[in-house]
């Protein structure tokens, strides 16, 4: 373990774990009896051709906006990737059980579409014979993880709710985003994060948790299950067992996670078994090496003592367990891509999601079965508990969603004006020497805006420098935007230092700041003018240990533009900043002290 994490891992140990709770299997409503029961659901399965069991238990994605007619270059990478030319031709081949959707497969190009195309799927799959409805998926973590994007509502991520420390706040966000997902056809979304973020060099969860104290993070979690799936969404909380003190990104590598057992249970369990108690209805795994829990050297996704022995046994959850993309490196260094499903599936997995090679995968589950690795009665405890899911979720009453439903629900008023009302209450005011903050129109009117512009994350308008000249221009103020990016060179930062002698003030947007990253010349040039400077962390909070000169420092948590207008609102004295820190920053030349504890945050 890393001397600079010691004490954040000491300062969050002594939390009391929270008490598991069971879930019991499903009920949902049915046509005519009013509940759904294990036995009809039995049935279905017993119609069931070995063939189509397999299908169940994969989630796959699609290239395409829709399910029939998709753009030829999305008909070519399915063709490339899947052999297939549609979603309706690939739930003829495999029958997969599940789709998921991302933006970058051109699945969500806007609302009535992202209905249409999933009206269009679930009747592909229900004009099979023995046809079930699908359930279909997506990340939509709000913050920078998001693949629905305007006009649906974008809420603040995680540590932005976790800044705001409102229960209400995160239940309400998950509330309002699952009714929205609902009525374009998603029930499955692959939120809310449960890992607890100790380590600040974490790339690839940062502000994606809700913070570094095991027992505020497990009472967001709850808050935002129990939001999502009120709406009639099933929230998966993820990364199990726990992907929060890492330095390696799952992605491209295979992280190993050093905490002891009794680490473990007091920092990455409570969150998990705060979901459980609230009812979660699915959780994912990570691909991650904890050898305290399973010294074998596999992926938690494989592993059998992690999936099976804690979280069915020792934390007693019976509901839908689902890979982590079985694309991702961290879970395809030891094993082969057909060797891989079959062991999740005999660690306890019931869904697997998105493989590399889907024929390679399915083909693999079925030869297991055939071969005797894996008996069938197997295969139908994992399809029980899907369908359970599907059940629950009302698909298979009514899979179908309407246009219209669209127009109701999806980017309303009322809802917008609750994510900019949310997005105010988690703004974090860091540092405000001498009062600097507010700015006022009289003193402050003309402002140059400077920063990182990093893309889009989630379907918002960007880039950043953008949105915030174009809030603070709102608010009455005479704002001129210079894009620096997250690694100015010299001849940009002497252009905006130019620009800088025109006004009355500077803010600066910065984006994951390092010791040698030229966002510190940027900052420091701009101070030398003399003219008061701003900076606005919009990702990591923890860049403001690197930029100790800065009089006047506020965090967003995400470059999202609910996040960003809200972060001016507060510049400009409109709100007031509450947020406080959900992580601890710790000094840039001597990480095992603490700069600013979990808690800080100014008022005016």
């Amino acid at each position: 373990m890393h001397t600079s994490r010691r004490t954040l891992l000491a300062a969050t140990a002594g939390a009391a774990a929270v008490v598991a709770v069971g879930g019991g299997p499903a009920q949902a409503e049915d046509d005519d009896t009013g509940r759904h029961d294990d036995k009809r659901l039995r049935a279905l399965i017993s119609r069931m051709t070995l063939e189509e069991k397999v299908g169940q238990l994969f989630v796959m994605r699609v290239y395409g906006h829709s399910a029939t007619a998709p753009d030829q270059a999305d008909i070519d990478a399915n063709l490339k990737e899947i052999g297939v030319r549609t979603a309706v031709e690939l739930i003829a081949k495999y029958r997969v059980g599940g789709i998921i959707y991302f933006g970058w497969a051109h699945n969500t190009r806007d609302p009535h579409q992202i209905a249409d195309l999933s009206n269009g799927i679930q009747k592909a799959s229900l004009e099979q014979p023995r046809g079930l409805p699908v359930l279909i998926s997506t990340d939509q973590e709000h913050g920078i993880v998001a693949r629905v994007g305007k006009p649906a509502t974008l809420f603040p991520g995680a540590m932005a709710l976790g800044a705001g420390g409102s229960r209400t706040d995160a239940r309400t966000a998950g509330r309002i985003g699952g009714a929205e997902l609902r009525a374009m056809g998603i029930r499955q979304d692959y939120a809310p994060v449960a890992d607890v973020n100790v380590n600040p060099a974490n790339p690839v969860i940062g502000v994606r948790s809700f913070g570094a104290d095991p027992q505020a993070v497990a009472g967001m979690v709850a808050a935002q299950v129990k939001g999502y799936q009120s709406a009639g969404v099933a929230a998966t909380s993820k990364h199990f067992p726990g992907h929060g003190d890492t330095e390696t990104d799952s992605h491209y590598g295979f992280p190993v996670i050093e905490h002891t057992e009794a680490q473990w249970a007091e920092l990455d369990a409570p969150p998990f078994r705060a979901a459980i108690a609230a009812g979660i209805d699915s959780i994912m795994t990570a691909h991650i090496m904890v050898p305290a829990l399973d010294p074998s050297g596999d992926p938690a996704t494989l592993s059998r003592p992690i999936l099976t022995g804690i979280l069915r046994e020792r934390l007693g959850y019976d509901g839908v367990v689902v890979t982590d993309s079985l694309g991702m490196e961290g879970v395809r260094t030891k094993y082969g891509d057909d060797r891989v499903p079959v062991l999740a599936l005999k660690a306890g997995v019931d869904q697997l999601l998105n493989p590399p090679k889907l024929d390679v995968a399915w083909n693999a589950v079925l030869q297991a079965v055939r071969g005797g690795e894996l008996t069938e009665a197997r295969l139908d405890e994992s399809i029980l508990r899907v369908l359970r899911l599907k059940a629950k979720l009302g698909l298979i009453k009514d899979p179908y969603v309407t246009r219209r439903g669209v127009d109701r629900v999806v980017g309303i008023s009322s809802h917008l004006k609750a994510a900019d009302r949310i997005a105010e209450r988690t703004t974090t005011l860091l540092v405000n020497s001498g009062g600097l903050l507010p700015f006022s129109r009289r003193t402050h009117r003309k402002v140059l805006v400077v920063g990182a512009d990093p893309a889009s994350p989630s379907g918002t308008t960007g880039p950043p420098t953008t949105v915030l000249g174009a809030a603070l221009t709102e608010l009455g103020f005479t704002a001129t935007v210079l894009s620096t990016g997250t690694a100015p060179s010299d001849a940009t930062i002497a252009k905006a230092v130019v620009a800088a002698q025109d006004v009355d003030a500077v803010l600066v947007g910065t984006y994951n700041v390092t010791a040698a990253s030229s966002q510190r010349t940027l900052v420091n040039q701009l101070l030398a003018t003399g003219r008061p400077v701003v900076a606005l962390a919009i990702r990591n909070p923890y860049d403001v240990a690197q930029l100790p000169d800065v009089k006047a420092y506020l965090a967003a948590y995400s470059w999202t533009d609910v996040e960003l207008r809200a972060a001016v609102r507060v510049l400009a004295g409109r709100a007031d900043p509450v947020g406080e820190l959900p992580v601890p920053v710790q000094k840039a030349d001597e990480p095992t002290e603490v700069l600013y504890p979990v808690g800080h945050g100014l008022r005016y």
